[in-house]
C-alpha cells in the first residue's frame, strides 16, 4: 500500500466531493489552510486500529489548532465490511471517553460502502459519507462550534447534502468518484 497515493486520493475526494459539492461548509477553510492531518494506518485488526486511534486522539488534542485542526485516520486494511466498521464506532466513542476527551473530540464516519439506516444501498444520499477508503474523521468539538455561528445551522447540513446529491443524481456522482481514481487530466 502506497500511503502517499492513499492520501492524494483522499485529498482529491475532499476537494472534488466534500468541497466541490459543499457537503461540509467548513472543509474548504481547513483544507486550504493545510491543517488536516492525514494518517494512513497499516492496522489489519481492530485492536491495532484502536491503539492508533488513541495515538491520533492524543496527537490532535495536544497540537495547536493552527497546526492540526482535524485528523483523518485512514485505515484501508481493516473494517472493509461496513457493518463491522459501524460496530467499531462504538469502541471509538468508548476510547474517547476513556481518554477523558468526551466533549473535546468527536468522530465523523466515512466508508466506501456507507449506508444510512433505513435507506436503500443504491440511494445517492449514502454518498454523503462514502469515501475512497474507510476512515475515522476526528474533529475538535470547539472548532465545529466555532465554525457554526448558529447551532441550528449544523442541523441543516445533512438535509442540504441529501438535496444536493439527489439533484446531482447517482450516475453523475459515480462519474465524479471514478475521476478520483483516474483524474480526467491523466486520461489525455
Amino acid at each position: 500500500m502506497d500511503d502517499q497515493l492513499v492520501i492524494e486520493r483522499t485529498r482529491r475526494w475532499i476537494f472534488s466531493v466534500v468541497i466541490g459539492l459543499n457537503l461540509c461548509p467548513f472543509a474548504r477553510r481547513v483544507f486550504e489552510a493545510d491543517v488536516i492531518r492525514y494518517t494512513v494506518s497499516d492496522a489489519r485488526d481492530e485492536v491495532r486500529l484502536l491503539e492508533e486511534l488513541s495515538i491520533e486522539l492524543k496527537t490532535l488534542v495536544s497540537a495547536a489548532p493552527s497546526k492540526i485542526e482535524t485528523t483523518l485516520l485512514i485505515h484501508p486494511l481493516v473494517l472493509g465490511n461496513f457493518y463491522d466498521y459501524n460496530d467499531f464506532l462504538g469502541a471509538g466513542e468508548r476510547r474517547i471517553a476513556e481518554l477523558g476527551l468526551r466533549g473535546a473530540v468527536q468522530i465523523a464516519s466515512f466508508h466506501p460502502d456507507y449506508l444510512f439506516a433505513g435507506v436503500d444501498s443504491n440511494a445517492v444520499e449514502n454518498f454523503t459519507n462514502r469515501s475512497p477508503y474507510q476512515m475515522l474523521h476526528l474533529l475538535r468539538e470547539a472548532s465545529v462550534s466555532a465554525a457554526a455561528a448558529d447551532a441550528s445551522e449544523l442541523l441543516k447540513i445533512p438535509l442540504h447534502n441529501v438535496e444536493t446529491l439527489r439533484a446531482l443524481g447517482r450516475e453523475r456522482m459515480l462519474e465524479r468518484l471514478r475521476d478520483l481514481e483516474d483524474p480526467p487530466e491523466s486520461r489525455r
